[in-house]
Order: structure tokens, then sequence, then C-alpha cells
């Protein structure tokens, strides 16, 4: 693509994406700013957020000297991201509605509407690497291994990674930040989002009760014994700690509660005490709906690191094919929190390979597929 292209990138109002733009200017990019909205909200503080947030990506858009547009695609995120995850919680499943926004809003609602607008290219703030060439793009870590966005990104295909530039490939979140001052922005040391993108920082409890009724149940340890109440499946992951209401108990003393396991037939939420209790740690997964950077994946076993969350370390394994589709990843050490819903990502060194949402947590004894790599 040639330099003098015109490319709109995404400006969120926050620090990488500003970058993003100030370097696609110096490199000689036809530049401009399209800033999203994503959710259609009535509470005031998140409104007044987004309205921060505009003014923001408005001030670097100024500074800049780039055309800056504004763009709805709240309907769109309702149907295809928010609508999916609430399906996903009222079957006891943990979904990341981070993933599916990338593929379906900012690369391919934002990337549509770029294209209308007569770009040739879509940038973003990502910490991502793309290679390779036209048809066989790779999709590879970001050199900043602790901002790394690879596994929000799997689900990117060629179409979309050929469409798509990644600035801060190279670049450090540090570094990122100086540069920002530099360029005189005035968002170069705001802090990064956290949080689920529809819920921000407001209670997840309080937040999704708006939308799934609660059901209470008991709560039981791996044992079968009773040990409190549960305000509904929906709303708790593997893993959690917090929220269990379990602290203090004169008959259970010792170490701190955590979710292991839901009984959806039952309406049981089931609990382990210790960070590491063997509940609490698998093996192996099952996982469907796979998505391949290439297009296809691998039709044989193969020998790969997986991480079952952004930032974990790389963990090797082994990953087969299934007869139903599906495929098992047997991992070397056992994992813990492995949670249904999520998403698990395949790597191959400094390459992603692709990733799919866990069905099942797999104990080693129950592995589908024989054999070792």
């Amino acid at each position: 693509m040639e330099r003098d292209s015109r490319v709109i990138v995404g400006l969120s109002g926050g620090v990488d994406s500003a970058v993003s733009a100030w370097l696609l200017c110096e490199q000689g990019y036809r530049v401009e700013g399209l800033f999203m909205k994503n959710w259609e909200d009535d509470d005031t503080e998140t409104h007044c957020s987004a309205e921060a947030d505009y003014a923001d990506a408005r001030q670097v858009a100024e500074t800049l000297g780039i055309p800056l547009h504004r763009a709805n695609f709240s309907a769109a995120y309702r149907e295809e991201v928010f609508e999916h995850c609430l399906r996903e919680f009222r079957a006891g499943r943990t979904p990341n509605p981070d993933i599916l926004c990338n593929q379906r809003i900012k690369f391919r609602a934002f990337l549509d509407h770029a294209r209308r607008l007569g770009a040739d290219r879509v940038a973003t703030g990502h910490y991502a690497a793309i290679g390779g060439e036209p048809g066989a793009r790779t999709l590879r870590r970001a050199a900043d291994a602790d901002k790394d966005q690879t596994y929000f990104l799997y689900t990117l295909d060629q179409e979309q990674l050929e469409a798509a530039i990644f600035p801060l490939a190279t670049l450090t979140k540090p570094r990122v930040r100086a540069m920002a001052d530099s360029a005189g922005f005035a968002n170069f040391n705001k802090a990064d989002s956290t949080g689920i993108c529809f819920i921000g920082e407001r209670d997840f409890q309080a937040f999704l009760a708006r939308y799934i009724d609660r059901r209470p149940g008991p709560i039981v340890t791996v044992e079968g014994d009773e040990v409190g109440r549960h305000e509904g499946l929906a709303f708790y992951t593997i893993g959690q700690r917090r929220g269990l209401n379990l602290g203090g108990r004169a008959d259970r003393p010792g170490l701190p509660w955590y979710v292991a396991g839901k009984d959806m037939t039952a309406n049981q939420l089931v609990v382990a005490q210790g960070h590491d209790h063997p509940a609490l740690m698998n093996h192996g997964l099952l996982a469907g709906d796979w998505h391949w950077v290439d297009g296809q994946g691998p039709d044989q076993p193969i020998r790969c690191t997986a991480r079952l969350r952004h930032r974990q370390p790389d963990q090797p394994g082994r990953l087969a094919p299934c007869a139903d589709g599906r495929r098992e990843l047997i991992f070397d050490d056992p994992q813990r929190a492995v949670a249904p819903g999520q998403s698990v990502v395949i790597y191959d060194g400094e390459r992603c390979l692709g990733g799919g949402i866990i069905d099942e947590r797999l104990p080693v004894e129950r592995s589908l597929v024989s054999g070792a790599a």
C-alpha cells in the first residue's frame, strides 16, 4: 500500500490511538480519525465518560490537523455483541465481549464505514503486529509483551488483517506515553480503560441484574455441604473470590473460598477453599467455534502454547482435533480456573495461530484423543 493512501484511525480518546494517528501522519499517510460510540446507556456517569473521551479525541485531531468523524455503532454492538453475551451469561458461561467487539465492530462495522468514507485502510492503537504477504497474513505478538493484545485479536481474518495497521507493534507503553507528551496530546498520562466495555467501572452483578433475572440458590462445597446462598449462576465465574459472602464462618475457618463449578440443573454454585484447590485445576479442555488466522488451522495434533486469558504466560500443551469438530487441548501442567465461554488462544512462538471458545474443563484422564505428541 502506498504511503500516501488514506487511513482512518479509530480515535478512542486514549493515548494509544492518539500516538497511532501521529505515527501515521509522520509516515506520510493521509490520516483521518473516527470516534466510535458503541454503547447507548441512560447512565449519566457513562454518558459523561463518553463525552470526555470524545473531547480527548477531538483535541488529538485538532493538534494533528486531521478531520475527525463520529459514528454510532451501538445498535450493531447491542445486537452482535451484547445480546450474545447475555445468552452466554444466562447459560452459566463467561463470554469475552472485547474479542467479539474486535471481530464484529472495530474490524467489521468500523472497516465498512471507513470504506464508505473512501479510506483504503484502518488503524487502531492495539499492541500487535501483522506479518506475511497478501492472502497469507500472520498475526504476531507486539514488542511490549506486557501490553500484547493478540489474545483479543485472534478472530481477525485475512481480509481484516490486510486492511488493518497496528502502528504500535514495536513500541512499549512508556515510549508511547513519552511520544504523546512530546506531540502535545493532553491525554498523554490518561489511565488505561479497564473492565468490560459496556459495564466499565460499575458493579458487575448490579449491572447484569438489569438484564438477567436473579435466580438464587444454594452455594455448596465440592463435598456437597451447603455453606451459603448465591444470587444466580449467571453472576459468577470459575475462580471468582469476591462476592461470595462466605468469609469468617466459624464452622469453616481457614483459606478463602473460590467458585469451582456450576451445577446448572440443580442451580448450585460449587465452591472450594484455597487458591489452588484441586477442584480449580484442570489438565485440559475441549473447545469449539475455532477461528484460525490462516483460514484453516492444523488438521493434525500439534505441540503449541496457549493462553486462557490476557497477559497469562504461555502454557505449553498438545492440541488435537476431535471427531465432533471440536479440539482438545491437554496442558503439560494443570491450569487454574478454566472458564467455559472464555477463549483459549493458540501460539507458535511469536505467531498467534487462532483460538476457540472453551466448552468444557477436561481432566487428563478424560482425554478423548490418546497418545502424546
